[in-house]
């Protein structure tokens, strides 16, 4: 099932650093309301591929809701084809398809005290959030980024300026690997241990977001105040018919070297399935679900507006906490064992293992 997707020109392309670029989006005003977005969700664009016809690629707003701007931030990656197609080819006046926003990696309370950490283009999301609630909230923000290198900071100039006018509020701690090597888990967890009560947030390579998930686990930061981002590469296309789409953007094609790696779904409960969902302060109950469909298009077909973007494992736009019950995934490309442990699950992909279920989308 192919998501709506949106034609959008291109009105800037900003070098940030040698290796990321940030790209501005028009949106017009009658698709103001559909592109309304909060602090650390993201857009999918549709990269041309003579390939596959077009690669479907995650980015994160690095601006803010508040300032009307749709600027996502692309950092290159070695092997990364997208990334370097952005970088190289993307230029003001060209257009790319993409979806609405989505994800749920955003805080729910804008004047809660926030602790960020942001490692090389993990800042992307993070600066979203920091930036709108140093502007539009009353809490106290401690921002952790770790980079390669002094020249490898994304967005330098605009923390500093953030930390000049807020500098009763916010605090920048820069760490760089050419200076005092990679961050150790322990390190992490001294650094955290100065901001009990905060409300985490990271985003970033693997093994750092997991050097630092761990550190707060270790501290008893509970669940509903550590979030973490997590998509990797989508190796489908949720944008619907090729051809349409490539007929509709003015840019050229390059080779692709997306992969549509597989699981095979694992046994699910034979339905009526009773399910419990609580969304957006909402609560809603049904008895009927069959098992047939994963929980996503059940939902869908109940008329609720549950979050998603993929459809395909591949990003956390659709996660949901299973309170009761248990729900297997047909296929995860994002979630780890602390993440499952937690009772995470990507409902995009999930059937149930059991004949009564309540699951939150609310963390």
């Amino acid at each position: 099932m192919a998501t709506e997707s949106y034609v959008l020109k291109v009105t800037e392309v900003i070098e940030e650093t040698a290796d990321a670029r940030s790209v501005v989006f028009e949106v017009p005003s009658e698709l103001q309301a559909t592109f309304a977005y909060t602090p650390g969700q993201f857009l999918t664009v549709a990269v041309p591929s003579d390939r596959t016809g077009l690669a479907a690629r995650c980015y994160s707003l690095s601006s803010s809701p508040h300032s009307g701007r749709h600027q996502i931030t692309v950092k290159r990656t070695a092997d990364g084809y997208a990334s370097n197609w952005i970088c190289d080819n993307l230029k003001a006046g060209d257009t790319l398809r993409v979806l609405p926003p989505s994800g749920i990696f955003t805080p729910k309370d804008i004047d809660a005290d926030l602790l960020l950490f942001g490692g090389g283009s993990g800042i992307t999301p993070v600066i979203s959030i920091a930036r709108t609630a140093l502007e539009k909230g009353t809490g106290k923000v401690v921002l952790f980024y770790a980079n390669r290198d002094e020249n490898s900071v994304i967005f330098a100039a605009e923390l500093a300026e953030l930390g000049t006018e807020y500098a009763d509020r916010f605090t920048v701690v820069h760490w760089l690997e050419s200076v005092q090597g990679l961050p150790s888990q322990a390190q992490l967890s001294n650094f955290a241990t100065y901001f009990d009560g905060y409300t985490s947030f990271v985003c970033g390579p693997a093994p750092f977001m997991k050097a630092v998930t761990t550190a707060l686990k270790d501290l008893g930061i509970p669940r509903e105040r550590r979030h973490q981002e997590k998509f990797v590469s989508l190796g489908g296309n949720p944008f619907g018919d090729v051809e349409e789409v490539l007929a509709a953007q003015q840019t050229l094609a390059e080779a692709d070297d997306a992969d549509e790696p597989g699981d095979a779904p694992e046994p699910a409960f034979a339905g009526p399935v009773a399910i419990e969902v609580e969304l957006d302060g909402q609560q809603y109950t049904f008895d009927d679900w069959q098992g047939d469909k994963v929980l996503l298009e059940f939902l869908e077909e109940k008329g609720v507006d549950a979050p998603f973007s993929c459809r395909e494992g591949n990003c956390s736009a659709c996660a949901c906490v299973v309170l009761e019950g248990d729900l297997s995934m047909k296929h995860n490309e994002v979630l780890d064992a602390d993440d499952l442990g937690d009772g995470i699950r990507l409902t995009c992909q999930a059937l149930p293992l059991s004949e009564k279920l309540r699951i939150s989308y609310n963390g």
